[in-house]
C-alpha cells in the first residue's frame, strides 16, 4: 500500500474556476509591429531616395501618393493580422459596463 505525503484537509473547497490567461500578446509586444514600422520607413525611404534615375527630367518613378499607397496598404495588413490573431481570445474583463 503507498502511502501519501499529502496532507489531507476536509475543509477545504475547490472552486471550479478556471483562470485563463490573455491568449495574445499586447501588439507593442509583438514582431508584426516591428515588421510593420520597418517596412512602412522602408517605404518612406524608398519614396525619398528613388528619383527619376539619370533622366533628370523632373518625374519620380516612386511618387509620395503611391508611398503613401504602399502604406496604407500595409496598414490594412496589419489590422487584419492583429484582428485574425484576437480572433479567439477571450476578454478577462469583469467590468460589467463592458459585457
Amino acid at each position: 500500500m503507498a502511502m501519501s505525503t499529502h496532507a489531507h484537509n476536509e475543509n477545504v473547497t475547490v472552486k471550479g474556476t478556471r483562470f485563463r490567461g490573455e491568449e495574445t500578446k499586447p501588439s507593442y509586444k509583438t514582431t508584426e509591429l516591428v515588421v510593420y514600422v520597418l517596412a512602412v520607413i522602408g517605404v518612406l525611404i524608398a519614396s525619398y531616395v528613388v528619383g527619376d534615375g539619370a533622366a533628370n527630367n523632373g518625374s519620380d518613378y516612386f511618387a509620395a501618393d503611391k508611398a503613401w499607397w504602399y502604406i496604407t496598404l500595409l496598414t490594412i495588413g496589419y489590422m487584419i493580422s492583429r484582428g485574425l490573431a484576437k480572433a479567439g481570445s477571450r476578454s478577462n474583463d469583469v467590468d460589467p459596463r463592458t459585457h
